[in-house]
Parts: C-alpha cells; structure tokens; sequence
C-alpha cells in the first residue's frame, strides 16, 4: 500500500513541476504548454472597449430598401414586456424579408431610446426580382399588407416614451402607455 501511495505522489509532483515551465514567476508558467493559464491565448492585456473592431456598422449591410408606407402600429403586453407590431404596404408585390431596424446602429438585442425617450425605427424589406410579375404588379391593400413586429423586454421599455418608425414615403409615431 505504501508503494502505491508513494507512486502516486512521485508522479503528482513531476506533473505540478511540468506546468511550473522553466522561468520563474509567472511570466515563465504562462510560456508553458502544461499550463492551462495560456490554452486559450490568455494575455494580461484586457481590451480597451467592447465595440466591435472598426465599429457598429453605420449602414443597411444587407441591402434592404425601405419599404413604401406604414399604414399603422399598434403596442401588444407581454408578460416579458410589450410588442410593437407594424404594418406597411410596400411598393409591388413580392417584398419579402421585412424587419424593424433602428435608425442609429446598436448591438443586437441591446435597444434603447435616445435621451428624450423617443425611439426611431425603419421598415425595411427586399424587393422582388427584377423581371417578374411582382416587381411590375403594384401591392393591392387587400392582400399585400405586410406585418412586422418587435418585442422589447420590461428594461428595454423603462426609459422609452415614444416610438417613430420611417418607411420611404412616410413616417408613423406611437406613444408607449
């Protein structure tokens, strides 16, 4: 029992000696490759911010044309917060793809007011395909109503008094209760 024991004590301590590295302090265990401190490119330099490099895009990356007219909006309770629903009427047939975007760039899922608690939005949507009956049919109001909706969670809608979503031709502003 006692050799087995002893073992096990003389290989913990050559492997503790293998992640001490060859330096002493810390900057010689960092080098280490048994040292789990510097697996995952640890470095002791922390970043500045927390932006993304180059910044939040300031522009519609992925094309979206805003679409033609906000026909209404309307505020839906959640037990997580509120829904915003929107409905437009676009241009042609065929839009697709439609979604809320804020007018000022912010992270995903991080919404929030300007400093008078007015929050601006705009409905934007791909086109239909050059060449095809939609992109040459205008939108009937009876079918082709589109219907957009954002949800905001109890800490997203704590400073926010007032909603304005923009399309192409006009814009719609609705005050939170």
């Amino acid at each position: 029992m006692r050799t087995i024991t002893f073992g096990l004590l003389t290989t913990a301590a050559l492997v503790l000696a293998g992640c001490g590295g060859s330096g002493s302090g810390s900057a010689g265990s960092a080098s280490s490759g048994l040292n789990p401190l510097g697996w995952f490119g640890g470095s002791s330099e922390a970043p500045s911010t927390l932006d993304p490099e180059g910044g939040y895009p300031t522009e519609n990356a992925d094309n979206r044309l805003p679409v033609a007219q906000i026909t209404g909006a309307k505020w839906e309770p959640l037990y997580e917060g509120g829904m915003l629903t929107v409905t437009a009427l676009p241009r042609t047939k065929g839009w697709w793809a439609m979604k809320l975007i804020t007018e000022v760039p912010m992270p995903e899922g991080r919404i929030r007011p300007d400093e008078n608690g007015v929050l601006r939005l705009r409905l934007v949507g791909l086109p239909p395909l050059a060449n095809t009956f939609e992109a040459s049919a205008p939108a009937d109001p009876r079918s082709d109503t589109a219907t957009v909706a954002m949800t905001f969670s109890h800490e997203a809608l704590s400073g926010l008094r007032q909603v304005v979503i923009t399309g192409a031709n006009n814009s719609v502003s609705i005050s939170r209760r």
